[in-house]
């Protein structure tokens, strides 16, 4: 189980953070505040909350509240919570023409949830030592041993057993609008696979009345015919209605359901999963990670709990909905469907599809708009298009080192990207900002994320020296200043994933605090709380060879979206902001600091 801190170590944690962010003067209220929470109401809230969690022991303290910040938000799920990752291209040239992947794609996601679903997924396990554990052996023996004390067994090799409990929703799901709360909706019954083209939406059976899948050569000729219809694009495009805000959204989709069409939203909502194909090729990695991340407005519909996208040219990506699971569940998924769909094709480009009669078992749907479902469409796309409009995105390759080398010197390679950011920031506003970067605590049951602050007094410190006065110290120093972030960020990402971090302890003592309707406590209301909580650098890294590219939004107007990737032998970034910030330019200051923390590691001096 998901493990409660100890109020005074959430406390200390959270003032450590705090330090690097804050003035003497405003350090010395915010740790006035913070002891007076500890000794007081947030002693009270603490008792509560441990009280409430022995009572709930089949979950964790957090699932509640952090289902609520997630359905409760009213902004656009685009953009604001929905990120992508990108699927490298087949190793196989001519298996990335588009209908071959797409059904090859097809099958392995098909495959790979009949598997869940019949019991045979294989646990996703964390291996600390893999030689010792993720052997066949191990699993032989693991085998025989009651589930109750399987875990056990596990630990003693250092494998560590993770939730799935989020895996169910990857497919038949929708996040559902509705006013001030939205709703999760799974309805594993539904046999259909829906599927966008230019803005229309079509749905086909990819499961018999047996419950088995469609052959193969079906579900491509199937496509094959969405990919030859002529259909233009309907003037007023449904899809743009789930880029909305909630509320606006909620309020037009009971318009919808009002004006005859609740039997083809039905089919939308219960659907297996949405496949989009695109028309047009992908020119290069920024064209990809827009296209990924927000496309157009019309072939996507970011309800549902993942689209899975394909261009013209075969290239392929998720754009996932966050409220229903964190990327640990969709990255499963997308390894599991990279592997078997290059590795088990299930159609070749020379595959014939079958002689079906698509027409009839392929179902456009059609949906009936009166004039206010079409000024809010309208309303929607404008809104949409002005949006992404106002977005950048860029993206650099460090190519002069990566992981390897970071190893070999005994330096975290991603303390070596979160030291990197915190210089740049540094090189381009003068100053060190509330950071966020991701760490998943699937360890525990329905554990979801716990976030590590990568801006600490340590990293202060050493950006200060690099980037304002390098001459003043001597390599040895730098080298040394290094490795101490290194064994601080070390400590904070395993105090991250041991469920020992301190945001999502404040957040549930803060919801606990709001949920009995009393005053919020005035350490809530401390400014410096609140800058905290408003993290202008937000991260995140997944890296896996099934993973091209991934990324996200900023989470703040004034912020920047982070994805980055460490390779062996080169370092991937991209950078997502708003016009209040310029992500070009932090990204050439990211490659700078790169390289200074890349020469100094090899004795070389650094010019500033």
């Amino acid at each position: 189980r998901l493990p409660i801190p100890k109020l005074e170590d959430t406390i200390r944690r959270y003032l450590n953070a705090q330090k690097p962010l804050l003035n003497d003067d405003q350090f010395r209220k915010t740790e006035e505040l913070a002891h007076r929470f500890e000794k007081g109401i947030g002693r009270q809230l603490q008792e509560q909350l441990v009280a409430q969690d022995n009572l709930n022991k089949h979950t964790s303290y957090i699932t509640g509240p952090w289902f609520d910040m997630y359905l409760k938000a009213r902004e656009p799920v685009v953009l604001n919570f929905n990120a992508f990752m990108s699927f490298p291209p087949d190793p196989k040239s001519e298996y990335n023409e588009q209908l071959t992947r797409a059904t090859n794609m097809t099958v392995s996601a098909i495959r790979f949830m009949k598997t869940f679903r019949a019991g045979y997924l294989e646990p996703e396990v964390f291996h600390l030592n893999p030689k010792k554990s993720d052997t066949q052996l191990f699993k032989k023996l693991i085998r025989f041993v009651p589930s109750s004390l399987s875990w056990f067994g596990a630990y003693m090799v250092n494998a560590y057993p993770l939730d799935m409990s989020q895996y169910f929703r990857l497919f038949n799901s929708t996040r559902l609008p509705k006013l001030n709360r939205d709703e999760l909706y799974t309805d594993e019954k539904a046999k259909h696979l829906l599927v966008l083209r230019n803005g229309n939406f079509y749905v086909f059976d990819v499961i018999d009345r047996d419950g088995s899948m469609l052959k193969p050569s079906e579900i491509q000729a199937h496509l094959k015919y969405i990919l030859s219809d002529n259909s233009p694009t309907p003037a007023f495009p449904l899809g743009y209605l789930s880029s909305e805000n909630r509320d606006t959204w909620a309020l037009l989709r009971n318009n919808l359901l009002d004006n005859g069409n609740e039997e083809a939203l039905q089919k939308v909502d219960s659907a297996i999963f949405c496949l989009s194909l695109d028309d047009f090729p992908v020119k290069d990695f920024v064209h990809l990670s827009r296209t990924m991340l927000h496309g157009s407005g019309a072939n996507r519909w970011y309800d549902k709990s993942f689209n899975l996208i394909i261009t013209k040219d075969g290239t392929a990506g998720i754009n996932f909905e966050h409220s229903w699971g964190d990327g640990v569940a969709v990255l499963r998924f997308q390894n599991e469907v990279f592997k078997d769909s290059v590795g088990e094709p299930a159609v070749s480009p020379q595959s014939q599809p079958a002689s079906v009669d698509s027409s009839r078992a392929v179902q456009r749907l059609d949906f009936k708009l009166n004039d206010a479902l079409k000024a809010g469409i309208t309303k929607a796309k404008q809104n949409f298009d002005s949006t992404v409009e106002a977005l950048t995105l860029d993206i650099i390759q460090f190519q002069k080192g990566g992981k390897d080398f970071l190893k070999q010197k005994k330096i975290s390679p991603d303390a070596a990207a979160q030291l990197a950011f915190q210089m740049a920031f540094l090189r381009q506003y003068n100053q060190t900002v509330a950071t966020y970067e991701s760490c998943s605590t699937a360890a525990f049951k329905h554990g979801r994320t716990e976030t590590i602050r990568p801006a600490s007094i340590h990293t202060k410190k050493c950006s200060e020296a690099f980037v304002k006065e390098p001459s003043k110290h001597s390599t040895e120093e730098l080298q040394k200043m290094i490795v101490e972030c290194s064994e601080y960020h070390g400590r904070l990402t395993k105090e991250a994933a041991m469920g020992q971090g301190f945001d999502r302890h404040l957040f549930g003592l803060r919801y606990l605090a709001l949920s009995k309707g009393t005053a919020l406590p005035d350490f809530y209301q401390d400014q410096a709380y609140a800058r905290l909580n408003h993290n202008i650098i937000s991260t995140s890294t997944l890296v896996s060879p099934a993973v091209q590219l991934g990324g996200f939004g900023p989470v703040v107007p004034d912020g920047f979206g982070i994805g980055y990737q460490m390779h062996g032998d080169w370092i991937g970034c991209s950078a997502s902001s708003y016009p209040a910030r310029n992500g070009k330019e932090f990204l050439q200051c990211t490659y700078k600091s790169l390289e200074d923390i890349f020469n100094v590691l090899k004795g070389k001096k650094i010019s500033s």
